[in-house]
């Protein structure tokens, strides 16, 4: 059997005396598509920012492909380039130009060098159909483009992962389905993806592995069609019913 992708086991993350996330237990493997779903404030978008340590977690394992996610400067950068990272708000560089935003990362880790940087960028530029934005600036562009520009960005670093915050929560709704047929694009060709979001039309359509968090632990989880036809746990009846709902 192969090594997972990331192996997560006895997790916790507190801020100050909040226990954030509690003996986290997680396995995905290679491939595998995991969303993760769950009220506002029970810890999925911690989970996820702890995986490339844009949060420390305080105990417990992380491995990235092998990799331990500790202290070691080498083993954060390692674990980096292999996770891409998309978020809600894009986190685009206003002052420059949508080209430049998918290049700077590659030039500045000696990956590619800025020719080859910029041949990859226009190819994913194309991959998620805003070429002809290459040469503009974030705001000229809508948020669903902006959000595009950020996965193409991602992909620039050639990661074998992608995670996605929330990746549409800041979009209004027509620009939503540009984003996600992106994300399907990238599921439908092997990408191993851990997305934490509320499209659960998303989550039927891509996911291997559905999971549902409250209160900072992982509560249920199963494939998409056990987990919204036959919800097993009282709390993840409950925020079902109040997504279809809504």
């Amino acid at each position: 059997m192969s090594e997972p992708a990331i192996r997560i086991s006895a997790m916790n993350k507190f801020y100050g005396s909040f226990h954030a996330l509690h003996d986290v237990d997680l396995e995905i493997a290679r491939g595998e598509k995991v969303v993760i779903c769950g009220p506002s404030g029970s810890g999925k978008s911690t989970l996820i920012r702890c995986i490339n340590r844009l949060e420390e977690h305080q105990s417990g394992l992380i491995e990235v492909n092998g990799t331990p996610l500790d202290d070691d400067l080498d083993h954060i950068d390692e674990i980096r380039r292999d996770a891409g990272m998309v978020f809600q708000n894009f986190n685009l560089f206003p002052h420059m130009t949508v080209l430049e935003n998918c290049t700077l990362a590659p030039v500045l880790s000696g990956r590619l060098n800025r020719t080859e940087a910029e041949e990859t960028a226009m190819r994913l530029l194309e991959r998620v159909k805003i070429p002809e934005q290459a040469h503009k600036f974030p705001g000229e562009l809508s948020g669903g483009q902006q959000q595009r520009v950020a996965i193409a960005r991602a992909l620039c670093m050639s990661p074998q992962i992608m995670l996605f915050d929330e990746p549409t929560s800041a979009l209004d709704p027509e620009m939503i389905s540009e984003v996600l047929d992106v994300m399907v694009g990238l599921a439908e060709e092997g990408m191993t993806m851990v997305c934490v979001t509320h499209e659960m039309g998303f989550a039927r359509r891509v996911a291997d592995r559905v999971i549902f968090m409250a209160e900072g632990q992982i509560i249920e989880q199963g494939p998409p069609d056990q987990f919204f036809d036959n919800p097993q746990n009282e709390r993840t009846k409950a925020f079902l019913s109040q997504i279809v709902a809504h």
